[in-house]
């Protein structure tokens, strides 16, 4: 690598507004986020699944099993 042009790489502090802190390698000096795999809801497990425009039924309705229709 050529001297001088290169960023200096250290280790650095991420903060999330939840306040986990994690320290990884970076050129940035302290990063701050919004949300992290700690309080992400799809990694927490707490993730909704919402249907407030009737979708589902509006699917099943359209190309769902019939009534009296024999599953195959």
């Amino acid at each position: 690598m050529k001297e001088g042009i290169h960023p200096k790489y250290a280790p650095t502090v991420i903060k999330c507004a939840c306040g986990a802190t994690y320290t990884v390698g970076s050129v940035s000096k302290d990063i701050h986020v919004g949300i992290c795999a700690a309080c992400h809801p799809f990694f927490t497990g707490k993730q909704k699944l919402l249907d407030t425009a009737g979708r589902v039924e509006k699917f099943n309705k359209r190309y769902g099993k019939k009534a009296g229709q024999a599953s195959a």
